[in-house]
Parts: structure tokens; sequence; C-alpha cells
């Protein structure tokens, strides 16, 4: 055989090549792996779970991995998609169409599926997980924050929206609620009393328990290990009082990331990714690890499906390659701050990922009230802590209207209320009263009609606030393209108004108001 110099070889041929080369690979690579792999059926709820893998094949599929990242390489190769689950050529009704989707899984993310009592319900990524529009955001509940909602109310709350009004999603963590205390209110108690609630209703086992999806989390950062996972999972069925958890998902990231949680910065700082916090013992977990112990779940029947919080593009494509290229199951959610005045992910590269022409993976919108801003009871007044005069700080502190009247909460959502952010917020209220409704019904109509987004998550302190929000979710009548032309425009003035401060002190050198690393 002679040796041809590499730049004789036409594009073509080199294609051909590479191509012959990867078919021999995966070809013993597949027989290696028939050798070990045994698909069973979970026992207990087979009809809710999908096929799953052997535990034994989880060192063989890990040794794969660097042939398999083939998620780009080879999906490029063959023009398919790399995953192990079906290709799903569907169509989703809200968003695309009759567009041909090429994506693995049930389906595609955002289809209506159904409608319960006028409120709609979508597939969650490409699971066979179905979540209304509108679901229970818990951080608050049983609290000791000033005006948290107690047991009996949040009891209410469930059964007005899930037994009454199609609502079938709660979002909680098993770090709610938050603040705790450790007297009045410890964490874990918000899984605590969603659990009561499921007993007291009949619905915490059986076939009733597919009436409800649960959401809940595992604490972020170098808490996620393999050896964690397993273990907080065990702790949240453990006070849920269930079986299996419907989306377990991560807090924030398991890596550095600067959007990982609650921060005002937007940069990515390789000297954090240097600190002794991340590079210590090991590193963070790999995505390889991650959706390791996330399928021994799933094998094990103890959740459906799983996700992320707080993370970005490169998480989420992470996540899911990484799974596909590993035969296991990929994330179906990404769950992220989004509202009138945070679009960051429509244009930083997650709605693109998460797309049903691409990742697949569902969004499970949180803060669409941005702390309450974009309900416009702030707008009158300012917060407690934008005040001048000493002693409407006092009054306003004794007499709180919300969080943002809160010295911590107050702090830690400050980026709600730039100079930017109030500007938007200003003229976005302008836009409501013209069309003849609230800031409030605005924000939570215009976050339900994005193409990015599976559901919302929305906190209440009384049922009052929760029939609205209701209402509005089960108002099947779009915002019209001119009211969301006029949003489009006050967005085009600043595409980043919670980003944005001119409160910035000469002598921070890079910090922000909380101590947060900017910019």
């Amino acid at each position: 055989m002679c040796e041809v110099p590499l730049q004789h070889i036409s594009r073509k041929m080199a294609i051909a090549i590479i191509k012959m080369v990867a078919v021999a690979g995966v070809i013993i690579l597949l027989l290696s792996i028939s050798t070990t792999s045994a698909f069973h059926t979970p026992s207990t709820t087979s009809n809710i779970f999908r096929m799953s893998h052997s535990p034994i094949d989880s060192e063989r599929r890990r040794q794969s991995v660097q042939i398999m990242m083939a998620g780009g390489f080879l999906g490029g190769i063959f023009g398919g998609d790399s995953g192990s689950n079906t290709v799903a050529n569907a169509a989703t009704s809200s968003a695309t169409g009759n567009a041909k989707i090429n994506n693995s899984g049930k389906g595609p993310t955002n289809e209506i599926i159904k409608k319960v009592n006028g409120m709609n319900q979508r597939r969650l990524g490409g699971s066979d997980i179905i979540v209304s529009e509108l679901g229970l955001g818990t951080q608050r509940w049983v609290s000791n924050d000033y005006n948290a909602p107690e047991k009996d109310d949040i009891f209410k709350f469930m059964d007005y929206a899930i037994l009454d009004n199609g609502v079938n999603l709660i979002d909680t963590a098993e770090q709610y609620p938050i603040p705790s205390d450790g007297k009045k209110a410890q964490e874990g108690d918000s899984e605590l009393a969603i659990g009561e609630w499921m007993k007291a209703r009949g619905l915490s086992k059986g076939d009733s328990r597919k009436k409800v999806v649960i959401a809940t989390k595992i604490t972020g950062g170098r808490n996620v290990t393999p050896k964690n996972i397993k273990k907080d999972c065990a702790g949240s069925l453990q006070r849920l009082g269930t079986d299996y958890i419907d989306i377990y998902q991560l807090h924030w990231t398991a890596r550095y990331s600067p959007q990982s949680n609650w921060v005002q910065s937007l940069a990515y700082n390789i000297n954090n990714e240097k600190s002794p916090y991340w590079r210590g013992m090991g590193g963070p977990t790999s995505f390889e690890d991650l959706c390791l112990a996330m399928q021994e779940l799933i094998d094990e029947g103890k959740i459906r499906g799983w996700g992320m919080c707080n993370d970005n593009a490169y998480g989420l494509t992470g996540c899911t390659r990484t799974a596909k290229a590993l035969g296991v199951t990929p994330p179906c959610s990404l769950q992220g701050d989004f509202s009138l005045i945070d679009r960051k992910s429509e244009e930083n590269g997650v709605a693109e990922a998460a797309s049903p022409y691409n990742e697949n993976v569902g969004f499970m919108s949180y803060n669409a009230l941005a702390g309450g801003m974009l309900t416009g009871k702030y707008m009158n007044k300012p917060a407690a802590l934008d005040n001048d005069d000493r002693a409407t700080i006092i009054e306003t502190l004794e007499n709180p209207r919300g969080r943002m009247d809160e010295i911590g909460w107050g702090q830690t959502l400050y980026r709600y209320r730039t100079e930017a952010a109030q500007e938007a917020i200003l003229e976005y209220s302008k836009i409501a009263k013209g069309a003849g409704m609230s800031l409030a019904e605005l924000s939570q109509r215009w976050t339900r009609q994005r193409s990015l987004i599976t559901t919302t998550l929305v906190g209440h302190t009384n049922i009052d606030q929760l029939k609205q929000s209701v209402n509005y979710f089960t108002n099947n009548q779009p915002l019209s393209e001119k009211i969301m032309w006029e949003i489009d425009r006050v967005h085009m003035k600043n595409r980043l108004p919670i980003f944005s401060s001119n409160r910035v002190g000469k002598d921070w050198y890079g910090e922000g108001e909380i101590g947060e690393t900017i910019p």
C-alpha cells in the first residue's frame, strides 16, 4: 500500500475514509457492548418509565464515551442524531407548524398534549412528562418570611390549582423553604408539606399519583456527586412520601458557571474556575458521572426524568450530548430566570440549544414577575433600600409591600431594580395600561407566549394572587402582534436591563453591590 501525501487527498476521499473508519469502529463498539448489555423494565412503575440499562453497563458506557462523543462527529457523518432513543419526526402544535423535527425522545418539547379545565399541558423536553403551562413555585412555602404562606394556605393553593383548575406541576427543592431559620422553618419543610397534602388527598401512591408532577432539586455546586445524588434523592422521596420524583434537577450547576446562582455577572472568569473550591478533590463532577448517576435513579424507578437549573447553553448541550453518547437518558428540562426584563435565555444560545430541532429540552421559567417588580407595586414608591430619606426607609421596612422592602431580599434581588430595569418596567406598565390589563397579566401572558417556554413557575402569597395567575394562563387569547412588537421595541433600548448598573463604585474593583464578581 503506497502512501499518498495529505495535500493530494481530495475532501470527498477524506470524508469517505473517515466514514469507513467510523463505521468499523461503531460496529466493533456495538459488538463489545452487546456482550454485557442487559435491558429490563422496572417492575413497579413500568408503565411510566423508559426501558432501562443494567448497572453493569455503566463502566462500559463510560469507557466508550470518548469514541461516541460522536454527538457532533458521528451525527454529522451519518446525518442523524446520535441518541439511543427513537427519533421523533413530529410537529409541535404551538411553535413549529408542520415542519419535521429531527430529535430523540417521545416527541417535540412544548407540544400541547391536552387541555384540562382550560389549562394547556405541554410535553417537557423529549420525555413523556406532561406539565401545565402554569406551575406552582414553592420557594417560600412555610418559610419564616414575614408574609410566607402557611400550611393551611398552601393546601388551599394545591386544592384550587391541581384539583380544580388543570395545574399539575409543583416545583420544590430539598433546600426549600428559603429563608429558613432552623427553628420555625427548616430546609426540607416545603417537601414535607407537599407530601402531607398528597397523602391527605390520596395522591401519593398508585394511579392517582399521576395527577401530580413533582419537580424537586438537589443542592448544587460541589454537593453534586454520584453518591449525594442518590442520597439526596432518597431524602426528598422520604419527605414527599412518594415512590418516585417526576423531574429531579440540579439546583445550580455542579461546575463553575458565572450564571449558576443569583449573581449579577454574565462573564466567564477563569480565575474563579481555578479556585480551590472548584479544583480541589478532583474537581467538579463530570458530565459523564452526572448522566450515569441520573440514569441509575431512572433504572431504579426513583425518578422519571432529570434536568438542570440556572445553567447555560454549554451545560445543557454538554449534558445532552454526553447522555446520548453514553446511551442513557438525556435531561428533559432546564429551569431558569426569565421575564420581560430578563430575556437572556432567548439570546445567549439557550433557546437555540433547547429547541426541538436541536437538543429538545423543555424550559421551566421562574421569576416571571421579577421578584414582584413586574406587579407594579414598587413604581410609585421605591423599594426600601432605594430610598434616600431615612424616615421613609424605616417606615417601608416596618410595613413591607413585598420582598423588595426587606433588607435581605432587597439586597439579594437588587438586579431587578437597576435604573435600566425600572425604566423598562415603567414603559411596560404603559403598554399594559393601554391594553386594558395589569402589568402582572401582561408579564405572565407574554412569558407563556414565548416559544422557548414550556411552563412558568409562579410563587404566590395568597389565594387571590393564585386565582389571578390561573385566570391569565387559561385566557387562550394570545397577546396581539401589536402588543408583542411594542414590548420588543422597549427591549431593544436595553436588551439586558437587570445586568446593567449605574451604581458601580469607583473603588469596588471587580465586585458588585453584594460582593459578587463583576462584570
